[in-house]
């Protein structure tokens, strides 16, 4: 008979039951698992006897909420979540193979109820003594929601009243068994420093503005050789979120490329081409609703509304029903991140060598971000492409302070230096002298031909002479919605047309465009802007005031232009190579 977690696996990829293709891959991933279990050299089992017993423990729990008390009996997904978690090991030791885990669900679908199990079958159940579980989120009313799921199943069951003790007050629960504790806390990271968990539980992932508990609770245990990482989640609406960073590193690992094995993954969702408004499909995003007619039934008129009434009510529906990512604002600049992020590339200013372009610069106020753009206009095939470089500079005394009110990773970025600490004007105010000699050591180091600089007129006084001792032509972009209205516009165009490029490591640069708000005055015409308080959008807005003139200028090359280029290109590399 075959277990319960592989069953689950071999039906979906059957057909016998309804699931997108994010779960049809970790179904074959388990699957392929198994087969390279066989092999010395994969360092993982299954062990089935680990996998039943942690579903037979939950099948043994039961649920008060409700007219009349009942045993728990899990869906097939819900074991294979379970049981993959508790089965695979490692065959050196026979620990625990996952130490994180993401799951996503569409609402209602026993996220935290799952989260529920895990802790009271940790806490107590297995051989390993002083447990520290935490239930964490960025409310305590959050944190509570699996604490209060811990506390039905223990005083539904006078066994386990005997191994349990609920301290309501402090949102503790002792482990009376094994000497260990579970803890619901929010917020707090500092609650978190210095303890180990062996089962950190992240609830609602996506409403997390900061990776930090997160990371906190991963740090943790890199020195304890069976622990886990839980993130049960639905969808949100905040693209910039660590979540939806998670979420697409989980999605790269299923289609396989990228390897993580220690990373357990359970992705509802519907697949790109489905009809929203199909039922059926729904079950996909909602893998419980397969076990439910009535509710699936009742789901319809909440989608019908949600259809004929739009807006708030719309996005609702399709991120927290649909369980599908959806940025929150209807005056978002970029609607379809995708095309976007199919816009990053390989290359860098060095595949541009010799080439025009065109110069965007965003001044700080005091000591905010300062950047510093390069648009490169270039021709394929007949038809004009843009490539884009940004730098930034941030004065040192500012860095922490602009990560905890932006809520970014600028300590990230200034170690993958696409960003530079200015430590001129007591680190309180960037000198914009580093940014005109970041310029010119670009244009040296790539023979880059500067057309024109273009600034925004704010904050530049004490930067006009110097900017005229460069030699370099300059235009100020004034930066009203009839100034910017068409550059703004081709920009958003340009990308969704996949004729705008940036080298992958761009992070601070997308960061930017996906936070970007278009706001309109009476004629209708736009321009970008922001969050007040955080979210900012300097990259793009250097990008920009270059694009008004890039978009303009530099028209197609003749044959003999491109051969004259080439011929450029050649003889540099040949000097190159005769060097080394």
């Amino acid at each position: 008979m075959t277990d319960r977690c592989t069953q689950y696996a071999i039906d979906v990829l059957a057909g016998r039951i309804v699931a997108g293709e994010t779960v049809k891959m970790a179904c074959q991933r388990h699957l392929d698992d198994l087969e390279a279990a066989k092999v010395a050299p994969f360092a993982y089992y299954f062990d089935v006897e680990a996998s039943e017993e942690i579903i037979d423990f939950a099948e043994e729990l039961e649920i008060a909420e409700g007219e009349e008390r009942q045993k728990i009996t899990l869906y097939p997904f819900q074991c294979f979540i379970l049981g993959s978690l508790n089965g695979w090991r490692k065959k050196a030791g026979g620990y625990r193979r996952y130490r994180t885990s993401y799951v996503q669900l569409g609402r209602q679908n026993g996220k935290s109820f799952l989260n529920g199990i895990l802790a009271a079958y940790y806490g107590n159940f297995t051989n390993y003594q002083y447990p520290k579980i935490f239930c964490t989120a960025t409310k305590q009313d959050q944190a509570d929601i699996v604490f209060e799921e811990i506390k039905k199943f223990i005083n539904s069951d006078a066994d386990l009243q005997e191994c349990f003790k609920v301290h309501d007050h402090n949102h503790t629960i002792d482990c009376l068994l094994t000497n260990g504790k579970i803890r619901a806390i929010s917020g707090d990271t500092k609650s978190l420093d210095g303890h180990r968990a062996y089962l950190g539980i992240v609830d609602e992932y996506h409403a997390h503005l900061t990776n930090q508990m997160y990371k906190l609770l991963e740090g943790g245990i890199k020195k304890m050789k069976s622990a886990l990482i839980s993130v049960i989640t639905t969808a949100g609406f905040n693209l910039n979120a660590p979540c939806y960073k998670l979420y697409e590193h989980c999605k790269a690992i299923l289609k396989g490329t990228t390897r993580v094995d220690s990373q357990f993954i359970f992705i509802a969702e519907m697949d790109e081409d489905d009809d929203l408004w199909l039922p059926e499909n729904w079950i996909k995003a909602n893998p419980a609703l397969a076990y439910d007619q009535e509710a699936l039934e009742n789901m319809i008129p909440i989608a019908v509304t949600a259809k004929d009434m739009g807006g708030e009510d719309l996005r609702d529906f399709l991120v927290k029903q649909l369980n599908k990512w959806l940025q929150w604002s209807n005056a978002l600049y970029i609607k379809n991140p995708d095309a976007l992020k199919r816009c990053a590339s390989e290359r860098s200013l060095a595949d541009f060598q010799g080439m025009p372009c065109y110069v965007g610069l965003d001044l700080s106020s005091g000591g905010d971000l300062t950047t510093i753009v390069i648009v490169i206009p270039f021709w394929v095939a007949g038809v004009k492409k843009y490539f884009i470089h940004s730098h930034s500079f941030i004065p040192s005394k500012r860095v922490q302070e602009h990560i905890d009110s932006d809520l970014a990773p600028y300590d990230v970025w200034i170690a993958k230096k696409l960003v530079t600490v200015t430590e001129t004007m007591g680190g309180i105010k960037t000198d914009y002298r580093y940014v005109l000699a970041y310029l010119q050591a670009l244009v040296d180091a790539f023979d880059l031909k500067v057309r024109m600089i273009c600034y925004d007129p704010h904050n530049a006084s004490a930067f006009l002479q110097d900017l005229e001792a460069t030699g370099y032509d300059s235009l100020e972009i004034h930066q009203s919605a009839k100034a910017l209205s068409d550059p703004t516009d081709d920009f958003r165009l340009e990308i969704e047309a996949g004729n705008v490029e940036y080298n992958r490591g761009e992070e601070l640069l997308v960061w930017s465009i996906l936070n970007a708000r278009v706001i309109s005055n009476n004629y209708g015409e736009i321009k970008i802007d922001k969050d007040i308080t955080t979210q900012r959008i300097d990259p793009v807005d250097a990008v920009i005031d270059a694009w008004k003139v890039a978009m303009c200028g530099e028209q197609a090359q003749t044959t003999e232009e491109i051969v004259g280029e080439w011929l450029k290109m050649y003889e540099r590399h040949k000097k190159v190579t005769t060097k080394q």
